[in-house]
């Protein structure tokens, strides 16, 4: 597999963003689901509305999500909804909680590593091409958050979610929890959902990250880290695998004091073998040459 392009600048503005996607010379078809992280009540980290407006506006999308499968804000579709509306996201854009009403979507999986399906919410399927703006930052489970869990937990159903952190064993929100997967395990099933919704869309999708608010913990967490490290920037890639390792080099080449936190972080949940068996999967390559756009 030839490298991959990412691209990236310093610039940390709703206009770079929208650059950051024109460079890639992707011009999404039909309609639009723009992934986001809506934050969880609390979350200090999430990125607003406000910055992401002038890039869904740019594609005319649809801001999606899907329900979690913890306590909290969002792990039913009618305390999601409201706090779609507290956190203003359903003031600038129409809002499609993916999942919000079953039955979910089974995308098979043939070939996983530890899923044989993924549930994704049964809206998915109004979509013709998928935007992903991701928040790249740490994470409580997965160590690192970025492109694949976008679109692996981000995707899934609060079901297929349950699936993910299983590792395949359970799809019950009630159980789930006190049977979560051996940690390479669940990192694996994360891949083979990201790999499966990037099949379904066959595609039609375009990724860009933000590298900006750089916590240990995920926009998921109501109680959250602040910042550990300084922004670093936007990249952006259409391929995931790449965008998150080239995520992941700068956290590595970065001379930031926080850089050792951040990384013990992501190293004990054994994070990058997310990106390691999903590059091992097809459905992307770790090498990539880095375009700056500065």
């Amino acid at each position: 597999m030839e490298k991959a392009k990412v691209y990236f600048t310093r610039e940390i503005t709703p206009e770079a963003v929208i650059k950051m996607y024109r460079v890639l010379g992707k011009e999404l078809p039909g309609k639009v689901a723009v992934k986001v992280h809506s934050g969880e009540k609390g979350n200090q980290n999430y990125l607003r509305p406000q910055f992401m407006r002038p890039m869904v506006e740019a594609v005319n999308g649809t801001i999606v999500e899907c329900n979690t499968a913890y306590d909290g804000a969002r792990n039913t579709t009618d305390k999601h909804k409201k706090l779609m509306v507290e956190h203003g996201w359903a003031r600038y854009f129409q809002v499609d909680l993916l999942d919000g009403e079953g039955p979910d979507l089974a995308l098979t999986i043939s070939g996983g590593k530890v899923l044989k399906e993924n549930l994704v919410g049964k809206n998915i399927e109004n979509y013709d091409s998928m935007l992903v703006l991701s928040h790249f930052k740490g994470h409580p489970m997965g160590g690192y958050g970025g492109a694949l869990k976008q679109l692996s937990i981000g995707c899934a159903s609060s079901a297929g979610k349950c699936l993910i952190h299983s590792g395949g064993v359970t799809d019950d929100q009630n159980v789930v929890w006190s049977r979560v997967a051996e940690q390479d395990t669940f990192c694996e099933a994360m891949a083979d959902a990201a790999g499966s919704v990037m099949e379904y869309f066959k595609g039609n999708m375009a990724f860009v990250s933000m590298m900006c608010n750089l916590s240990v913990d995920c926009d998921c967490c109501a109680v959250a880290e602040d910042p550990c490290m300084k922004d670093i920037g936007i990249l952006s890639s259409i391929d995931p695998v790449a965008l998150d390792q080239a995520c992941m080099d700068l956290i590595l080449q970065s001379k930031d004091p926080g850089r050792e936190h951040f990384l013990q972080r992501v190293e004990s949940r054994h994070g990058t073998h997310t990106i390691d068996a999903a590059a091992q999967l097809g459905y992307g390559t770790k090498e990539y040459e880095l375009v700056c756009m500065d």
